[in-house]
């Protein structure tokens, strides 16, 4: 075989496949996957998902039962669950606020938020670049990023498609409110750990 019919064998074989997000869900579906695997698609590539410690395990719960406190019963409120972020992406935010209630998504996955809350400690680069700008794209309006090491809130609001346009930061001692509810405090201590 020559070099060069050899060549685009070798860079066929080394490049990554993309997969779409109907390629992910029907392989999920077929139980390619391990069943503890925690995967997420994000721009068409397969990404492990940080196992969890005790401290951000707290965070999740604690984020959702405030979340659940200030919404009322009139949304959906999902812990680690898919949302169908365009033709590509599929990850699983730490907490999402979505219209509707659970058997809405009964045979799809949502595919908007009014907030999404990743919480962080040893995903912190890919939280605050990677997931920050997927979410903006996917217009969702609101996203908090819960700092495990550095004890706070940051709060990103108004997406366009580079991320978003306006940040706020948010220590223990203050409160912070959701956009979508704007008349609701919830106490930045009661989300962490």
């Amino acid at each position: 075989m020559s070099e060069a019919r050899g060549r685009p064998a070798l860079e066929a074989a080394t490049s990554p496949y993309r997969l779409s997000r109907a390629e992910y869900d029907r392989a999920v579906e077929a139980g390619v996957f391990e069943p503890d695997a925690r995967l997420e698609l994000i721009d068409g590539a397969l990404l492990a998902m940080t196992p969890q410690g005790s401290r951000h395990a707290a965070a999740v719960s604690l984020t959702a039962r405030e979340l659940r406190k200030a919404f009322g019963e009139r949304v959906e409120i999902r812990i680690q669950s898919p949302l169908a972020l365009g033709d590509d992406s599929e990850p699983e935010p730490d907490v999402a606020v979505v219209p509707g209630s659970a058997r809405d998504y009964r045979d799809r996955h949502p595919a908007e938020a009014m907030l999404v809350v990743e919480v962080a400690d040893k995903s912190l680069h890919r939280d605050r670049t990677v997931k920050q700008h997927l979410y903006a794209r996917a217009g969702i309006p609101e996203y908090w990023l819960i700092s495990l090491p550095d004890a706070r809130v940051e709060a990103h609001r108004e997406a366009v498609a580079g991320g978003y346009t306006r940040r706020s930061i948010h220590r223990t001692g203050e409160t912070i409110a959701p956009a979508a509810r704007p008349g609701t405090a919830i106490d930045v201590g009661d989300l962490l750990p």
